[in-house]
């Protein structure tokens, strides 16, 4: 069965995402949360949020926070959650006591010394290096006497022969064989139990109907499907995505790439940029590169997911933030490039109305980031460089901006206005514009690129453009 043909659901469809809090939200899991979000939104369904975190030694607050962070801001809003696994341990010792009952489950008291001899002499036999099975009872089968020393793991009783078979959504039909399985450890000696027993009893429980997860989660497929089968729980459907690629056609990396969400919101980046690009890597909507999260919702169904690796095109998401920059609202983009402005150092009282600013630099602008970059020009005292001021404010520039600036105490202030008092200066006087844009660019801004001067004079206002140009 191939993504294309995925029956229609027939009953409720209920998607989850499900990151361990470890660090950061990789782009990787918000493209995953994004594929199970809109699968459940596109039928009506429920998007499930549960924090795997029962890895004590790497799981922090901050890292749960963070994932919370990034979700919010990506707009990806869960209708049920977040639910903790630590929070669920006495639903995992009732399920376990009931495996250890019905003969699925049981203890064993090997050390790990143990274990791993038994595993360095089937590599040194060219086998595959697996649990052996000692305490694993069997019919006629004498166990070892219990150690009086030593608390035993419970471990999943895996049948020994046949084949474990899925129709993934993404990969087609995989099968692999229950003798590559070995019995894996469900709960630890101090009785927590761990990964897969966990997501196969959440799974479960929280009547996940399809699992939408990258493909280094493959190898957990059948394990976590014989648990099921074991608590004879209805099978959800399987769909492992493959991995993001860096530019470089490698693994993203931390140190390569910007990998968390939250990063790109402080490189200036719009949450809906990001999902429209991360929706376009591994699925598509014939050749519609720029769509809204309605639109996505609409067409998303698991069709079209590609098989293959995805590779990250940082050019390809800075042209689709701006096109979702000159799309967006000025007064929204004024609150967020004022936390770079900040950053920078401005005074936004010595310059004009930030939402005009924005709507005039907008179209250039690849990132909230550059916007702020570029708005600096209207919120910082101008100082200009002394050979810039030599090389265009000369001798024969100078009767030409006196006239100006005597004129710009009366013009209507307004750019097409402005631009009309410029001409008529610069035909006066046998001068071309950038005589006069240069000079007039270097007293009022410090710089000799800006936008129109037109419009820039028009931004600034009045008063300050006859201050700077007095104190010129």
């Amino acid at each position: 069965m191939t993504a294309s043909h995925l029956p229609t659901p027939t009953t409720p469809v209920r998607t989850r995402f499900a990151p361990s809090p470890t660090g950061y939200l990789h782009v990787g899991g918000a493209r995953t949360a994004l594929f199970s979000w809109a699968f459940a939104r596109h039928f009506g369904g429920t998007f499930v949020l549960r924090i795997e975190d029962t890895d004590l030694e790497r799981s922090t607050p901050e890292a749960v926070q963070a994932i919370l962070d990034g979700m919010s801001w990506l707009n990806l809003q869960h209708d049920e959650g977040p639910y903790y696994q630590m929070k669920r341990m006495d639903r995992y010792r009732e399920v376990l006591a009931k495996m250890l009952a019905e003969g699925t489950a049981y203890h064993c008291y090997c050390a790990p010394e143990e274990v791993e001899a038994m595993r360095e002499r089937q590599r040194a036999a060219g086998e595959k290096p697996r649990y052996d099975g000692t305490w694993r009872p069997e019919p006629g089968k004498t166990l070892p006497a219990i150690p009086s020393d030593r608390k035993p793991v419970i471990r999943f009783k895996n049948p020994l022969d046949g084949e474990v078979t899925w129709n993934d959504v993404v990969k087609g039909t995989i099968t692999i064989s229950n003798r590559e399985l070995d019995d894996l450890v469900i709960a630890r000696p101090d009785g927590t139990p761990t990964y897969n027993f966990c997501v196969a009893v959440d799974d479960s429980d929280m009547q996940i109907t399809h699992v939408i997860r990258g493909d280094d989660h493959v190898n957990n497929t059948p394990r976590q499907i014989n648990i099921l089968n074991a608590l004879s729980a209805p099978l959800p459907f399987y769909g492992h995505v493959p991995m993001i690629l860096g530019t470089d056609g490698q693994k993203l990396s931390k140190r390569r790439d910007a990998v968390s969400v939250m990063d790109y919101l402080e490189k200036g980046y719009l949450p809906e940029a990001l999902l429209n690009y991360l929706a376009r890597l591994g699925w598509s909507h014939g050749d519609d590169e720029v769509f809204s999260m309605e639109q996505m919702i609409s067409w998303f169904d698991l069709t079209h997911l590609s098989s293959s690796a995805a590779q990250f095109n940082p050019e390809k998401l800075a042209w689709l933030n701006n096109h979702y920059i000159k799309a967006a609202d000025n007064q929204r983009l004024a609150e967020l490039v004022k936390v770079d402005l900040d950053k920078l150092g401005a005074d936004l009282a010595i310059g004009p109305d930030l939402a005009a600013v924005i709507a005039l630099l907008k179209e250039r602008a690849n990132t909230t980031v550059e916007l702020a970059q570029s708005a600096m020009l209207f919120y910082r005292e101008p100082v200009a460089d002394a050979d810039l001021v030599a090389q265009h404010i000369t001798e024969a520039i100078k009767p030409a901006l006196q006239e100006f600036t005597t004129a710009c105490a009366n013009v209507e202030w307004n750019k097409a206005a402005i631009s009309a008092t410029m001409k008529e200066v610069l035909a006066k006087h046998g001068l071309k514009m950038p005589q006069l844009a240069m000079p007039l660019r270097l007293l009022l801004t410090g710089q000799l690129q800006t936008p129109s001067i037109d419009a820039v004079i028009e931004l600034f206002g009045r008063e300050v453009v006859l201050n700077r140009l007095a104190k010129a």
